[in-house]
């Protein structure tokens, strides 16, 4: 037996899940649920109001929409977003009692994050160069994916900012060099190995930046409390994998073929409910550090776990009923292109450089089973999702036609 597969029988982890919470609302102008944490709740049991939370990454695909979630909290008077984009239209997700502020800067820049920093009860970390493709040299994503991460956290020990969320990926865990699966495993699930992926491994040198840093003192007499969210697969608006994926179809006759082989299976999930579990974990992380502090959770929500490429035809087929699953592409196939596109690479490389094709981590990655089964979200702090999958796939899907319209009459 391989000791980096675990799989998890007879677990009914899902129980909880099979809903919609009950706290899930109507739409705001925003889009979004305007769903409040702590109504109903006594006095005493509400932590500080009034609390200005930083959001690294927040003009990104995930950090945008925990930045519009966080301003529809009541006790929170300012989400500042610190972003090496700084795109000002996420300021109109300001309301009456929440004020929402975008500075520009890079996170590699201790003084200029330093400042930013200035007056934050919370710091979300999103920010990461997520580089599949190996578009960009390593040095400089773990400057950003690591060196970013022990700057937020050195600038928290200076300023005693005493909570930390950290967005990972499963990317920080595997697969690993010898392709060896995870099949249903959970947060407790010992899985060993070098990671492939150069892109999880800057996550999972951060992550261990981020728990070696829990429960560090602060100046002022405190500690630092931290804890981690790894997400897998996300989907929503705004992900442009699906509208690149979309408009390869098209290009295709509408037909979607696929590399992953027919007994593997992968997580996915919804961007909105992954930002809700962060959102929730910054306030609980406050209330029940003791449960909290140091911990790893990975994301999910009510979108079935089984094979990707039937997910994305899902979402695809949701705005487009014409488009048709294909069959898949042999492996054989795309490791015969990747090695003739390296050697294209050497060749061309003094005159031209070719686009970002698929190489062998990722090749590897997406054809590995790589899955999870947990409730530990809803145990630790009571997180369920607040979209189902059919709202989600209705949310993606009417994006995806805006976007795929524009680009038309463009």
């Amino acid at each position: 037996m391989r000791d980096a597969l675990s799989t998890s029988s007879g677990h009914a982890l899902f129980a909880h899940r099979s809903k919609l919470h009950q706290l899930t609302m109507k739409n705001t102008q925003h889009g979004s649920c305007g769903l409040r944490l702590w109504k109903g709740k006594a006095e005493s049991e509400r932590p500080e109001q009034s609390q200005v939370y930083l959001v690294t990454g927040g003009c990104g695909f995930i950090g945008e929409k925990i930045t519009e979630l966080l301003s529809q909290q009541d006790y929170i008077k300012e989400v500042r977003v610190f972003d090496s984009v700084a795109r000002k239209e996420v300021e109109n997700f300001a309301t009456a009692t929440t004020h929402v502020t975008v500075m520009k800067g890079d996170i590699r820049d201790y003084n200029l994050l330093l400042a930013a920093m200035q007056g934050v009860h919370v710091v979300i970390h999103t920010a990461a160069i997520v580089d599949y493709r190996n578009t960009l040299p390593f040095w400089e994503m773990k400057a950003v994916n690591v060196g970013g991460t022990e700057n937020v956290l050195r600038a928290c020990c200076a300023l005693n900012i005493p909570y930390v969320v950290y967005t990972s990926s499963i990317a920080a865990v595997g697969p690993n060099v010898l392709h060896e699966p995870m099949l249903r495993g959970n947060e407790d699930t010992k899985y060993s190995g070098e990671v492939e992926l150069p892109y999880g491994k800057t996550k999972a040198m951060a992550e261990r930046l981020v728990l070696e840093a829990n429960g560090k003192k602060l100046t002022n007499g405190g500690k630092l409390t931290t804890c981690i969210i790894r997400a897998n697969t996300v989907y929503g608006e705004k992900a442009m994998f699906l509208h690149d994926l979309y408009l390869s179809a098209k290009a295709h006759n509408g037909v979607l073929n696929y590399l992953e082989p027919e007994h593997t299976e992968r997580n996915s999930m919804y961007v909105g409910n992954v930002a809700w579990m962060h959102v929730l974990a910054a306030r609980q992380l406050q209330l029940k550090p003791d449960i909290l502090a140091g911990q790893v959770y990975y994301s999910y929500d009510d979108t079935p776990t089984t094979k990707g490429f039937l997910i994305r035809y899902q979402l695809l087929s949701c705005m487009d009923p014409s488009i048709r699953l294909g069959s898949r592409i042999p492996y054989w196939k795309m490791w015969l292109l990747i090695h003739l596109h390296r050697i294209i690479e050497v060749i061309l490389s003094p005159f031209w450089k070719p686009r970002p094709f698929l190489n062998f981590p990722l090749l590897h990655t997406i054809v590995t089973t790589f899955s999870y089964e947990t409730d530990k979200a809803f145990r630790h702090f009571g997180y369920q999702p607040l979209y189902s999958w059919q709202e989600s796939k209705v949310r993606t899907a009417r994006w995806l036609e805006v976007a795929v319209g524009n680009l038309s009459s463009q």
